[in-house]
């Protein structure tokens, strides 16, 4: 991997790798379009939704430790993530259309 994307504390190999295949390829991408358009990309490019991995970016790009988001700052971020997952995956599935997806038989 030729990225400096795991120099920003909390960002490792798998997630560097997942970057840069939704095509957020180093460290300066990452800080000028941020965590939340970061987390879009991911998610555009395939990522299931996970709501540490959203908020450990944030942290991650403020420098301060994965753990430190909590109480009312933690909410907002979940409000926004919730957010997010709901324009990146279109209208929710309900009925027969929620379960054949359930079990990998509807066609995207």
């Amino acid at each position: 991997m030729d990225s400096d994307l795991v120099t920003i504390k909390h960002i490792g190999p798998s997630t560097a790798r997942a970057l840069i295949a939704a095509g957020v390829s180093d460290a300066a991408t990452l800080r000028r379009i941020g965590a939340h358009e970061a987390y879009r990309a991911l998610l555009i490019a395939g990522e299931k939704p996970h709501f540490i991995w959203y908020y450990v970016m944030h942290m991650a790009l403020q420098g301060r430790p994965w753990n430190d988001c909590r109480g009312d700052e933690k909410k907002a971020l979940r409000q926004r993530f919730d957010s997010l997952v709901a324009e990146t995956r279109g209208p929710s599935l309900t009925g027969i259309e929620a379960a054949l997806d359930e079990i990998g038989l509807r066609k995207p």
